[in-house]
């Protein structure tokens, strides 16, 4: 299905930016990112978040230390704001 028609990206093209990056995708503006674009029109960024919570699954709302989506913090790294902190603008 197409979820953004500005950029013509479906919902596998989003769910594929979320499964295929490094880092914790979690903003509609990361999948623009991801593919090389950017949001035009803005009125698809709730349903790319609908997705991207439901490609994260339980990660979605929190992640554990031991998931791969995680923000891990360096021990050493006194400036890093804590993994929970991190999180709270989800």
């Amino acid at each position: 299905m197409i979820v953004c028609s500005c950029n013509v990206l479906s919902d596998d093209d989003i769910r594929a930016a979320v499964a295929e990056s490094d880092d914790a995708v979690r903003h509609a503006k990361q999948v623009y990112g991801c593919l090389g674009c950017s949001a035009e029109c803005g009125r698809c960024a709730r349903t790319i978040k609908t997705i991207i919570d439901e490609a994260l699954g339980p990660c979605a709302k929190s992640c554990c230390s031991g998931c791969p989506h995680s923000h891990t913090v360096a021990a050493n790294d006194e400036t890093a704001a804590p993994a929970e902190f991190a999180l709270a603008a989800c």
